[in-house]
Order: structure tokens, then C-alpha cells, then sequence
């Protein structure tokens, strides 16, 4: 688990800002796809990024949990919100989801702590 979600996201984000300079296309390509998916449609931004949650705890992404908590709290989720999220992505993908749920509640913590 990590000890500092903000710190920790910031160190990613240092990493992906040298594969945008280094790799332009890849990274507009990526973030044209990130920004056409999470265009409010059907489904608004903060239940877009509640699903995105739910994958990132399925596909045990650490990387993925801290950006999509921040951006998740960001839109206006509530604890409420991320717990029931984190109990689909449970019912989805088992018990490792439920260590993976343990990584998103620490950030969500952190994170919900520092926007009071």
C-alpha cells in the first residue's frame, strides 16, 4: 500500500509527462481516447470514473486506483459512492479485488482528508 497517494501520483505523473515528450502520438492518441470515454454522455463524468475504479481495483492497478479516487472525488463521489463501487469490483473479481478495494479506500482517504 502506499504511505502518500498525493506524493506517490505525482512521481507517475513525472513519468508520463517523459512518455509525452518522448512519444507525442502514443500519448495524444491515449489521452484523445481518455477524453472521448469520459465525455458525458448517457453516463455523467463522476459515474464514468466510479467505473473506472471498479476496473482499475479488477485489474489490480495501483497507478489506475489513485488517479481514478482523485479524479472520482474530483466529480463529486462520496465515501458512499466509492464503497459501493469497491463492493461491484469485489463482486467481480474476488478476493483480489478485496486487497485492491484495501488500496483504493487508503487513497481515498488521504485524498478526501486533504479536499476538507
Amino acid at each position: 500500500m502506499q504511505n502518500d497517494w498525493p506524493a506517490y501520483l505525482a512521481g507517475v505523473s513525472a513519468r508520463i509527462k517523459e512518455m509525452r515528450t518522448e512519444q507525442p502520438d502514443v500519448m495524444k492518441a491515449f489521452s484523445g481516447l481518455a477524453q472521448a470515454a469520459l465525455k458525458p454522455q448517457a453516463l455523467d463524468a463522476k459515474t464514468k470514473e466510479l467505473i473506472a475504479l471498479g476496473i482499475s481495483v479488477a485489474v489490480r492497478c495501483d497507478d489506475c486506483i489513485g488517479f481514478h479516487v482523485e479524479a472520482a472525488l474530483a466529480h463529486g463521489a462520496s465515501r458512499a459512492d466509492i464503497m459501493e463501487t469497491l463492493a461491484m469490483a469485489v463482486y467481480m473479481g474476488a478476493g483480489p479485488s478485496v486487497m485492491y478495494a484495501s488500496h483504493a479506500l487508503d487513497a481515498y482517504a488521504q485524498m478526501a482528508e486533504t479536499k476538507v
